[in-house]
């Protein structure tokens, strides 16, 4: 049976923004950056431009990415979808189950982590505290991390695909600007005062229960996309 064209409900949309906003490398870069930038005795002011300059430039790239595998998905025909859709299910399930894994033994054997070249390239960038440099960053980050924490973002690219018309590409925004949220909640903690190492600590304190929380939101949302693919459920 092939896949009815519904788009997913907003709470859908937005409590899967939420669980990918929770995202290990965006957020680790930013506090990577401030540290440098704060460490240079940067003002305030710039601490803001720069810090800002680097959660559009994420948000931006990761829309855009979105928005053409959107597009891409939704020029498949519609016959075919049921079974993108189901594979696209099984390898989401697959990155929760990789993620609940590192809950237990973190960093043994296939993770969903940044190859080490490529993280010591991003610190590399973070040093570079020019406008030019942080647009860079961004753009890097987002290149970077969608293929190693993008599963939820592929599940609700493909639902929204299914029926690409104006409120799709406004719910793809809505994501977006959900998911670079705690980007700008750390910037302006930062910029009123709050110790970066208050910060990391808590982002080290909580990785594993982030981890483990993401994993088995990632399998509940694989296991709905292939319910939503075969048309056992649908949004009506």
């Amino acid at each position: 049976m092939a896949v009815e064209a519904y788009l997913p409900t907003l709470g859908v949309v937005i409590t899967t923004a939420l669980i990918d906003s929770i995202n290990p490398c965006a957020i680790g870069v930013l506090i990577l950056m401030l540290s440098v930038l704060v460490s240079a005795k940067q003002d305030v002011r710039k601490l803001l431009l720069l810090g800002g300059v680097y959660i559009s430039s994420v948000l931006v790239v990761y829309f855009l990415a979105g928005l053409g595998l959107m597009y891409f998905f939704a020029s498949i025909p519609l016959a075919l979808t049921e079974y993108i859709s189901i594979a696209v299910g099984l390898f989401i399930i697959l990155a929760g189950l990789l993620e609940i894994k590192d809950y237990f033994w973190y960093g043994k054997w296939l993770s969903l982590t940044i190859p080490p070249f490529l993280a010591k390239k991003l610190h590399n960038y973070s040093s570079n505290a020019t406008i030019p440099g942080v647009i860079f960053l961004g753009a890097f980050v987002s290149a970077v991390e969608l293929p190693c924490t993008g599963a939820p973002y592929l599940a609700i690219i493909t639902m929204l695909s299914q029926y690409f018309d104006f409120t799709a590409l406004m719910m793809l925004l809505l994501y977006n600007i959900i998911f670079v949220s705690p980007l700008i909640v750390i910037l302006l903690l930062v910029a009123s005062g709050k110790k970066l190492y208050d910060v990391k600590k808590w982002k080290e304190d909580n990785r594993g229960a982030m981890r483990l929380f993401i994993g088995v939101m990632l399998i509940a949302m694989g296991w709905l996309l292939i319910l939503i693919s075969n048309g056992t459920i649908n949004f009506g």
